[in-house]
């Protein structure tokens, strides 16, 4: 099963850093964001994706280009340029590098993916979440209940601590604790190719009309999780996640993939 990796846009919202370089590329614990999702499904035997490259896309397309020659010893003989790569570290993936367009909306990209995808069943995640949600279970979901659409839908993270007051003493202090009451949209998809009906154009926003037509339908479900889940818009949203590699607490990754 494929899937396919929103990372086209421009990540307006964090500017300190995008403005040299795409969001998915942004590296926690030197290692990109988009090598993070890539783990998150991998770590689930599913290593083909089809990547929605818009904003700076070379820079993608280098990343990819050269990542098995940075994960390998090599040796280079000057005097013919001839190199021979000494392999013994070797991701298991499939990686499918598709230019969608500089401007083109969400839905408008995965428009344009339709024939990467033909009639089979497929996954759908954005270039800029993080989540230790059971890739398994969420399928599993998906399966039981013959919908068009599954969405994985988590509480937010506040974007500041949350303070308890007795009077004007604090008696409780969480750094960025989930609102428990809210659902939102956690950017983890499985679909049907029937969805592909739903979208019309570049300027289709996946997130607008399509999914709300689908909710009226009836063929849109969700899949509740209380786990870790953080997207990264900001600048403070990275420091976070830099901060939990930095302490062991990547909890986004469940296996021993972290070699080189």
């Amino acid at each position: 099963m494929k899937t396919i990796i929103l990372a086209g846009g421009v990540g307006a919202r964090f500017f300190e850093k995008t403005i040299d370089t795409p969001k998915p590329l942004i590296e926690i614990g030197e290692k990109p964001l988009l090598w993070h999702i890539m783990h998150t499904y991998s770590q689930y035997q599913f290593n083909e994706f089809v990547v929605a490259l818009g904003y700076k896309s070379y820079l993608i397309k280098e990343y990819f280009t050269s990542l098995y020659i940075l994960n390998n010893d090599l040796s280079i003989e000057l005097k013919n340029g001839k190199t021979t790569i000494h392999g013994s570290h070797a991701l298991p993936w499939i990686v499918h590098l598709v230019d969608t367009g500089m401007n083109t909306q969400t839905g408008g990209r995965l428009k344009r993916l339709q024939k990467w995808i033909g009639h089979e069943r497929f996954m759908l995640t954005y270039g800029d979440g993080l989540t230790d949600v059971d890739i398994d279970e969420l399928l599993a979901f998906h399966k039981s209940h013959g919908k068009l659409a599954t969405v994985l839908s988590v509480h937010p993270p506040t974007r500041f601590g949350e303070l308890k007051f007795k009077e004007e003493q604090i008696y409780s202090f969480h750094e960025k604790p989930q609102v428990k009451k809210d659902w939102i949209n956690g950017g983890f998809f499985v679909l049907e190719p029937e969805i592909f009906a739903y979208l019309e154009n570049d300027e289709t926003i996946w997130e607008r009309d399509p999914l709300e037509k689908l909710a009226q339908e009836g063929e849109l479900m969700g899949f509740k999780h209380t786990g870790f889940w953080q997207s990264m818009d900001t600048i403070h949203e990275w420091r976070y996640l830099q901060s939990l590699w930095d302490s062991g607490e990547a909890r986004w990754l469940k296996d021993e993939l972290l070699v080189r």
